[in-house]
């Protein structure tokens, strides 16, 4: 286990995308899609996280035992590029270290439906992780979600807004599966092994 990760702390897992039924398929919306998965996986339903801009669940993760760790998921409901508030506000409730907090990202620069964890880093123009470490810094977990460049001329706000393309939703189900797994095994296993098992 990571020594920047106490076994009793709490874990924060943060699914970045934007509120609205107009949003919920685009690729910028990943990360919700995965965090949706996650609540699935654990039994819950999101609902209003008292003052702070977010949807939340609460629950646990892994098996009985020193593996099993508490998670909050958690959706901010702030819109892409003000993320940080809404994740700090919980951050600061829910007494997470900044290294227990997981955000999962689109992310351009990596070919469709491939999976890169790291910890802290620069947010390679994405918004919600601009937004994120200006609220508390950069020393937290990404598990970032390929959607790959935009084709030809297509402005990247235009092609992050669109809907996954048909093709691609044929394999969506599957990535989405393998995220949310690898999200799991971050919390369980600690980063090495996520890496060593999910960045192909």
């Amino acid at each position: 286990m990571d020594v920047t990760t106490p076994a009793n702390a709490p874990w924060l897992i943060v699914g970045l995308g934007n509120p609205g039924p107009e949003y919920a398929a685009n690729r910028h919306n990943v990360g919700f899609m995965v965090a949706d998965l996650l609540a699935e996986r654990i039994g819950g339903r999101f609902k209003r996280a008292g003052k702070a801009q977010a949807q939340v669940v609460e629950g646990r993760i892994g098996p009985p035992g020193p593996f099993n760790r508490r998670v909050i998921l958690a959706k901010p409901m702030s819109f892409m590029n003000l993320s940080g508030g809404p994740v700090n506000a919980l951050k600061d409730f829910y007494k997470v270290p900044v290294a227990n907090i997981v955000a999962i990202h689109d992310e351009l620069d990596i070919d469709y439906g491939v999976l890169r964890l790291k910890l802290g880093g620069g947010d390679n123009g994405h918004n919600g992780l601009k937004s994120m470490t200006k609220a508390f810094g950069a020393e937290y977990h990404r598990v970032r979600f390929g959607i790959g460049r935009p084709p030809g001329r297509m402005q990247v706000a235009d092609f992050v807004l669109k809907d996954f393309s048909s093709a691609e939703r044929k394999e969506l189900d599957y990535f989405v599966d393998r995220a949310a797994d690898a999200v799991e095994c971050l919390v369980i296993e600690g980063l090495e092994r996520a890496q060593s098992t999910y960045n192909s």
